[in-house]
């Protein structure tokens, strides 16, 4: 098994409860709370540790929610990996309406970095004395890191011979394709983003990914599709995996767990095909679990059974 080091540059301290139902103005009674470490490459990070795969976490931590992602991250048994900042770490919250069955994500920004608290978080990963086999970035950019911070997380890792694996979206995602990854992982908004146009049938999907791949921005793209599955582009070709029908519990941390099953089975040399179906189990079975669970062990292995992979058209 291979090395992992996850990079978010937006952790947060995940909150997530549960009330009766959600209106204005009134006081509304939550019950079912729990906080979880969280933030895209902590969630990864916390999905591949689940999976056993071998993984260390780098983010800016700073003030009380710092000093609590760290503690819980380490009841994980997580590495920790963190570059202190002057700025308190984010707080995010959900909230389940149970009279609706609706799902509330309040998500708030990045605590900001100073020139010399991002340019910290790149020093580090370039200092590693065993630099990891795969570098996943993973969530947005906070206030004050540069729109090319995945960009030059790139040339980091391919100077220390490291896969970069990047999620994200809007400009940081476009820069860090330009200067090429190993793998991407967008949903079709974010794709459609990077095309400038409308992706309106699932051929349209499957040509930019090509594209992606084709240019060399990226050698591998997987591609979320929602409740249609996903699609994943290489050199080797195209391959298609429709959504598994489940009773939905909570979206959060599909795409995380998803991108971490992927990554867990690549670095043990696993096939293209096969990384690709774990990878749709996980995100399906993060659906399963409430608030901010992500995904289980247990449900990825019994939804990979389910997973069918075919070549589309």
């Amino acid at each position: 098994m291979r090395s992992v080091l996850t990079v978010t540059m937006s952790p947060s301290i995940d909150l997530s409860a549960a009330t009766d139902s959600v209106v204005p103005v009134r006081k509304l009674r939550c019950t079912a709370v729990r906080r979880d470490p969280g933030g895209g490459g902590v969630n990864v990070a916390r999905v591949l540790k689940r999976l056993g795969g071998h993984c260390s976490a780098l983010f800016p931590a700073g003030g009380s929610p710092g000093l609590l992602l760290h503690r819980l991250l380490d009841r994980e048994g997580i590495v920790s990996m963190p570059v202190d900042i002057a700025a308190d770490t984010r707080e995010s919250f959900t909230v389940a309406d149970r009279a609706s069955g609706d799902q509330y994500r309040f998500v708030l920004p990045g605590a900001e970095l100073a020139p010399e608290e991002w340019q910290e978080c790149l020093d580090r990963v370039s200092a590693l004395a065993e630099p990891p086999d795969y570098i996943v970035a993973s969530g947005s950019l906070p206030p004050g890191a540069p729109q090319d911070f995945y960009a030059r997380l790139a040339h980091v890792a391919a100077s220390a011979g490291s896969r970069l694996v990047v999620d994200s979206s809007g400009p940081a995602l476009a820069a860090a394709l330009e200067a090429g990854v190993y793998l991407v992982k967008p949903n079709q908004r974010e794709l459609e983003e990077l095309t400038g146009s409308p992706l309106a049938r699932e051929a349209d999907c499957t040509a930019a990914a090509r594209r992606l791949v084709d240019s060399g921005r990226a050698q591998i793209v997987a591609l979320s599709l929602g409740d249609r599955g996903a699609l994943l582009a290489s050199r080797e070709g195209c391959l298609r995996a429709a959504a598994i029908p489940v009773k939905i519990v909570s979206a959060v941390g599909a795409g995380d767990s998803f991108l971490a099953a992927m990554v867990w089975r690549l670095s043990a040399s696993d096939a293209l095909d096969d990384a690709f179906r774990y990878a749709v189990a996980a995100g399906t079975a993060a659906l399963l679990t409430p608030g901010t669970e992500l995904a289980c062990k247990e449900d990825i292995e019994r939804l990979y059974r389910d997973v069918a992979v075919e070549q589309p058209p």
